[in-house]
């Protein structure tokens, strides 16, 4: 995100700014509960002193533990009117992971029921300012999540736009979990910035759709998963979507011809692709119309960004050599940082991702990355997700082994798919499954789909 600005306050204040100008304009609607700015102000200020009583500071962790709702947004506020950070946790994580966490991360205060307001003091309270505005744990999903504090303090300025490729002055539909980094950061720097939230309780196609045309939506952020949910459901032909400013997508790699559908149906100024890390150590952003001359890129660097691709030896790639992406951000963490993705960058600046360099498969010496297996499986019309595995094989060292959300004869659709796919590509064995393999922000452990030798 942009860094300070000079007309930069506390978070906490720029919610009062809000309120002062437009009190009865909404600012977060859930369902039929439709919270207007003073309402956010005056209940904000209300859990802040209740939390304050409780011994809750500047520099405090204040973990939220909740599912997207009314709830989760006050505790947010509440914290940063105190001074404290937010740290976002999934309520979904199991017991002991979750025990695991919380033991590392020492929260003075754990969120994980309905707030309970404990006073009618609604007064703005003095400014406070938290050396980090928000602390979310990494996805986990290359391992155990953990703790990422970020390097920005709790201000803000409420009249600067959220990013390069946000509009101002818009209706935001929160369509993904806000325990998870992305959608936290880029609906809650929305809010603070005068955008009203309609926030989905979780993701549903019908209900996206049908929110984006009652609440004249003009921006929103998804991932592949949730737009391939979209493009298949039958109101989508339907819904007036004239609202849309535009459309970002970002997290994972989205199969070819689910953008090309998007940007036929939106036009492809509308389509916006952003490629960044937790931390956002480096921004990348694209626009369909630029897609379609550089099909597979995620765009250029944008906001003090630069990337570069380096070989094992920490050398420069040359342009279009495949190497692992390392990216660095003015205002950020210092030195160049890695999301260990292969990729490379061409000779017009813009990048391409290949895929993760742990999730690569070694097929008789040869690298195969996942995403081009599973763009290929999800464009089949019966699979709704899929995830390609190395499977340990006696002679090749690996095999493609495929995973796929869907109710087709899993013989029939692994002929379908091998048809398709470059001989080192084609998977060796595929399994269905009615359970979704990603969550709504696109991610999956692949971990948990890896075969044993000789299955």
């Amino acid at each position: 995100m942009p860094s300070p600005s000079s007309s930069a306050v506390p978070i906490g204040r720029a919610f009062t700014l809000l309120a002062e100008r437009e009190p009865d304009r909404p600012a977060v609607t859930v369902g039929q509960r439709v919270v207007t700015r003073a309402e956010l102000e005056s209940l904000g200020n209300r859990l802040a002193r209740t939390w304050a009583a409780e011994g809750v500071g500047v520099d405090d962790l204040v973990t939220v533990s909740l599912p997207n709702g009314l709830d989760l947004v006050l505790a947010c506020v509440a914290a940063w009117k105190l001074g404290a950070t937010p740290q976002p946790l999934s309520p979904r994580l199991p017991a002991a992971e979750r025990l695991r966490l919380l033991t590392a991360i020492d929260p003075r205060l754990v969120v994980d029921a309905p707030v309970e307001i404990g006073t009618r003091d609604d007064a703005p309270l003095p400014d406070a300012v938290a050396a980090s505005w928000k602390a979310p744990t990494s996805s986990g999903s290359t391992g155990v999540p953990k703790l990422l504090r970020d390097p920005n303090p709790s201000t803000v300025d409420p009249d600067a736009v959220v990013a390069p490729f946000v509009p101002r002055d818009v209706v935001q539909l929160v369509a993904g979990p806000l325990f998870h980094a992305a959608p936290f950061t880029y609906a809650m720097r929305g809010l603070m910035k005068g955008h009203e939230l309609v926030v989905l309780p979780r993701f549903d196609a019908g209900e996206a759709l049908a929110a984006i045309e009652r609440h004249r939506v003009g921006w929103t952020m998804l991932v592949p998963a949730t737009m391939a949910r979209i493009w298949r459901h039958p109101e989508r032909a339907r819904t007036d979507v004239s609202s849309l400013h535009s459309v970002m997508h970002m997290a994972a790699r989205c199969p070819e011809p689910l953008k090309r559908g998007w940007i036929d149906w939106l036009g492809p100024e509308r389509v916006v692709e952003v490629y960044a890390g937790t931390e956002a150590q480096g921004i990348t952003m694209i626009r369909g119309d630029e897609w379609l001359d550089r099909p597979g890129s995620v765009g250029r660097p944008v906001a003090g960004s630069r990337f570069r691709a380096v070989r094992a030896d920490g050398s420069d790639c040359a342009p279009g050599e495949v190497g692992e992406l390392v990216m660095q951000r003015d205002g950020g963490l210092p030195g160049w940082h890695s999301l260990s993705d292969a990729g490379w960058v061409d000779a017009g600046g813009y990048v391409f991702v290949a895929d993760r360099l742990d999730d690569a498969i070694t097929v008789g010496g040869v690298i195969v990355h996942p995403a081009d297996v599973e763009a290929v499986v999800d464009t089949h019309p019966d699979v709704r997700s899929s995830v390609a595995v190395g499977r340990p094989d006696a002679e090749l060292g690996e095999v493609v082994h495929v995973v796929a959300e869907s109710q087709a004869d899993p013989d029939e659709l692994l002929a379908w798919v091998r048809a398709r796919l470059d001989p080192e590509k084609r998977p060796r064995t595929l399994e269905t499954t009615a359970e979704p393999l990603r969550d709504d922000t696109g991610k999956t452990r692949r971990a948990r789909h890896r075969p044993a030798a000789g299955r």
